[in-house]
């Protein structure tokens, strides 16, 4: 006689998962049962993958680069904000204290 086990959630989430990744092997192929696709996968050698990997490392590399020119642009382009917020609060200033004068000139008239 068969010994019955008993269904708990772990045991239910452990065969769904096992039920997704054969489905996903089938589905990425178009094959209909996952044997098959066993059987249609190419064996890469070694020295293939080790080249795909000093590609990306090279790629990696080339991105740092490039994020690096990006990062000194945006630190030359918020200088650059800053510089005119300081011109324009500047000039702001110059026009309070024009007005501020002109207030005490018609001030100092009118007494």
């Amino acid at each position: 006689m068969s010994k019955v086990r008993k269904l708990t959630p772990t045991i239910l989430k452990k065969m769904v998962l096992q039920e997704k990744r054969r489905i996903m092997e089938v589905l990425e192929t178009g094959e209909e049962d996952s044997e098959k696709v066993a059987n249609k996968t190419d064996e890469v050698d070694a020295d293939d993958q080790a080249n795909t990997l000093a590609k990306d490392i090279d790629h990696v590399k080339a991105l740092k680069i490039k994020e690096a020119r990006l990062k000194k642009a945006l630190q030359r382009i918020n200088e650059t904000k800053f510089k005119i917020k300081e011109v324009r609060l500047k000039k702001a200033l110059r026009r309070v204290h024009a007005a501020k004068n002109k207030i005490k000139k018609r001030i100092a008239k009118a007494l």
